[in-house]
């Protein structure tokens, strides 16, 4: 089996002194792809390289503090590409792909962050412009080489993926134009979103986010914004999902896929 989980830290210095360190080393997956590491390389340096046992790559946001993305893995990898080719976005530290190639097989294991435009219409606009080009990006991606895509894409695809979707139609995360772009992705490029081929129902218990306003947490009023994204191929190796809610490392909670695969 190959473990993968997914994780928006919320800053990796946050995280560590809530214990996901000590989570990681106990749930031991083989690869874990992390989002908002808010961190620079100084600050990962002498520190963060590991984590249990992992070594981590990086592509890190030019402005401090700010997105980060990482994947952390207990392979080593044949290649490490980090950004996807933008530029616009690859400042911001949104994209790192590691790749283990054989003679037999191209994969790749690709920790991502999406823009999110909550913060209002200049940054929805830039996350339509991220949407916009990274569909090329994939698609080509995906006639080359077998990946999984895990991260938080700030988008929840349909009806059972929030709790409030009729008062969210309107707002950033389950815009119709965000929701058409999910549904081509998954139509036309023909990638699978892995969670919803292992549990098509499920509506609750699929949420990965939570507001900190309120109590959302506490009446699990959340959202479902982390993905594991594959081709055809790597997704009908998946056998089971979890997501982790026992402890609370960040406002996103660990989404974790078995994968029948060997490296």
């Amino acid at each position: 089996m190959f473990k993968l989980t997914s994780l928006n830290l919320n800053g990796i210095r946050s995280a560590a002194s809530k214990g996901v360190e000590a989570w990681l080393a106990k749930a031991s997956p083989d690869c874990i792809c992390v989002q908002e590491v808010k961190a620079q390389a100084a600050d990962v340096e002498g520190r963060f390289e590991q984590l249990a046992g992992l070594k981590g790559h990086f592509h890190f946001a030019e402005k401090k503090g700010y997105s980060g993305v990482a994947v952390y893995s207990k392979h080593e990898p044949s290649e490490v590409v980090v950004g996807y080719g933008s530029k616009e976005f690859d400042a911001e530290g949104r994209y790192v792909e590691v790749r283990f190639d054989t003679p037999r097989r191209k994969f790749s294991v690709i920790s991502c962050y999406f823009p999110s435009g909550s913060s209002g219409e200049l940054r929805q606009q830039a996350k339509f412009r991220f949407l916009d080009e990274f569909d090329p990006h994939l698609v080509g991606l995906k006639q080359q080489r077998d990946f999984v895509l895990c991260g938080d894409v700030n988008i929840a695809h349909q009806q059972q993926d929030l709790k409030n979707w009729r008062s969210n139609q309107k707002n950033s995360g389950f815009l119709p134009q965000e929701r058409a772009w999910m549904t081509r992705l998954l139509s036309d490029t023909g990638l699978v979103d892995v969670y919803r081929r292992l549990k098509p129902e499920t509506t609750e218990d699929c949420y990965t986010w939570w507001s900190n306003r309120g109590q959302a947490y506490l009446n699990n009023v959340g959202w479902r914004l982390d993905y594991h994204l594959a081709t055809p191929s790597v997704a009908s190796t998946a056998r089971s999902e979890s997501i982790y809610k026992t402890e609370k490392f960040s406002d996103h909670a660990p989404i974790t896929v078995d994968y029948e695969l060997a490296l």
